[in-house]
C-alpha cells in the first residue's frame, strides 16, 4: 500500500494497543486512519512476545474497572471482529509464601470483591489440595479467580488489523517513524523513509519504544524498556487438564498449561533496562531450578521453545493515557507487563479521548502523563 501524503490520525505501533486504537477510530468514523509499524508482521513486538495471560486480579480499582471492561471484549471477540482468540478461562492461582504479603492481598481481594470480581481467597491446605502434584510445603494462603485465563495476542491483533481495513484504516508494516514534525506546539505530522504523512493527531502506542518517539517530539515519558522472558515445554501427559495459570508471587515464577506442555517464566529482579531480546541462558538455568523446585514433574520435559521481549514499565506500573503537551500527540503506553488484556479497552478509551475530549467507559483521567511530575503516582502491587 503506497505511503499517503496527509491522514487524520496516524497511530505508530503495530501491537495490541496500536491496533486496538486504529480499529476503534475506525469504528467510531474518525476519518482517514493511517497505522504505521517498522517490523514486517503486526504484533511481532512486545504483544507477540507476552505470555497471553488475562485477569482481574489487580490490587488498584483503576486496574480492575480496565480488566472488568476490557476481558468480557475479549470474550464477545468472535461475534464483534470475527476473528478467534482463544480465550480460556483456566483461571489464575497466586501462591503466597510471605507472611507480609497476607494483609495486602486480604485487602486487594477485598476491593476485587466490592467492584464485583468474586475471587476467592484459599488457606495454604486448600492450595495444596487444588494442586497435588506440586510442592507448596511453604504456602501459606492463595487467591484464585476462575475467569482469569490466556488468550491469543496474535489473534487479537490480527483481528483488530482486519477489522480496522474493512472500516477503511490504512494498515503499513515496514514503515518506521524516524521523526515526528511539531510546529508552535502542535503536531503536523511524522517523518518516514519514504516520505513525510502530514496530520493533526498522532497517536504513540509503541510500547516498549514510545519513550523513543516522544524524544522526536520533544516530550519526556517515563517508560522503561525491560526484559522477561519463558519457555514452553515438550508435552506433559501427567499434567491435570484443570491446571490453572499458577504464579508463585514472591519468586515471580509462573506456569501455565501451553498446548500439550506447560509455558513457564520467572521476572528476573536483577534485570537492567535495555532494548535487548535475546533469551539470558543464565537466568533460565535459575528459572528452571525454581520451576522445577515447585513442579518435579517438570524434569521429564524438553524445551519445545524459549522466547524473550520487553516488558514497558512506568514508575508506578500503570500505563499512561491521553494527551500530552503537544497539541495532537497522545500517548498510550506503559502497561508494565499487563497490556494484552487491558489492549481492547485501551483503544476504545483512546477513540473517546481523541473524539470525546474524554474517556468514558473507564474513568482513566488519573492515568495522564502529568501525574509524574505532579507526585501523584498509583502503585500497582500485583506485578509479576
Amino acid at each position: 500500500m503506497e505511503l499517503p501524503k496527509t491522514s487524520d490520525i496516524i497511530v505508530i505501533g503495530g501491537g495490541v494497543m496500536g491496533a486496538s486504537t486504529a480499529y476503534h477510530l475506525a469504528a467510531r468514523g474518525a476519518g482517514e486512519v493511517l497505522l504505521l509499524e517498522r517490523d514486517e508482521f503486526f504484533g511481532q513486538g512486545a504483544t507477540g512476545r507476552c505470555a497471553g495471560g488475562v485477569r482481574y486480579q489487580f490490587s488498584t480499582e483503576v486496574n480492575i474497572r480496565l480488566s472488568l471492561a476490557s476481558l468480557p471484549m475479549l470474550e464477545h471477540f468472535e461475534e464483534e471482529i470475527g476473528q478467534a482468540v482463544d480465550y480460556r478461562q483456566i483461571g489464575y492461582l497466586f501462591l503466597l509464601t510471605r507472611e507480609e504479603e497476607l494483609t495486602t492481598f486480604q485487602r486487594n481481594v477485598a476491593l476485587q470483591h466490592s467492584l464485583g470480581v468474586h475471587t476467592e481467597w484459599l488457606d495454604g491446605d486448600e492450595v495444596r489440595r487444588r494442586l497435588p502434584m506440586m510442592k507448596l510445603d511453604d504456602v501459606l494462603a492463595g487467591t484464585s479467580h476462575a475467569k482469569d485465563g490466556i488468550a491469543d495476542p496474535n489473534g487479537v491483533v490480527m483481528g483488530y488489523i482486519q477489522a480496522a481495513r474493512r472500516l477503511g484504516a490504512r494498515t503499513l508494516n515496514e514503515t518506521p517513524v524516524e521523526g515526528i514534525r511539531v510546529e508552535n506546539g502542535k503536531i503536523r505530522g511524522v517523518e518516514t523513509p519514504f516520505g513525510m504523512v502530514a496530520a493533526p493527531v498522532v497517536v504513540n502506542a509503541a510500547g516498549p519504544w514510545a519513550a523513543l518517539i516522544g524524544q522526536m517530539a520533544g516530550v519526556p515519558i517515563p517508560i522503561s524498556p525491560l526484559r522477561r522472558q519463558w519457555l514452553t515445554t515438550t508435552p506433559l501427559p501427567d499434567l491435570p487438564a484443570d491446571f490453572p495459570f499458577v504464579i508463585d508471587f514472591a519468586q515471580s515464577l509462573y506456569f501455565h498449561p501451553e498446548g500439550e506442555g506447560l509455558l513457564t517464566g520467572m521476572s528476573n529482579p536483577q534485570e537492567e533496562i535495555s532494548f535487548g531480546q535475546q533469551v539470558d541462558a543464565d537466568w533460565e538455568l535459575v528459572h528452571m531450578e525454581a520451576a522445577i523446585a515447585r513442579l518435579p514433574l517438570l524434569e521429564r520435559a524438553g524445551v519445545s521453545a524459549r522466547v524473550a521481549g520487553l516488558y514497558e514499565n512506568t514508575p508506578d506500573a500503570h500505563p499512561i493515557f491521553g494527551a500530552t503537551p503537544i497539541e495532537g500527540f497522545y500517548l498510550v503506553a506503559g502497561f508494565s507487563g499487563h497490556g494484552f488484556m487491558h489492549g481492547p479497552v485501551a483503544g476504545k478509551l483512546m477513540a473517546e479521548i481523541i473524539l470525546d475530549g474524554a474517556a468514558t467507559t473507564v474513568d482513566v483521567s488519573m492515568l495522564d502523563l502529568a501525574r509524574f511530575a505532579e507526585g501523584r503516582l498509583i502503585e500497582e502491587y500485583n506485578v509479576v
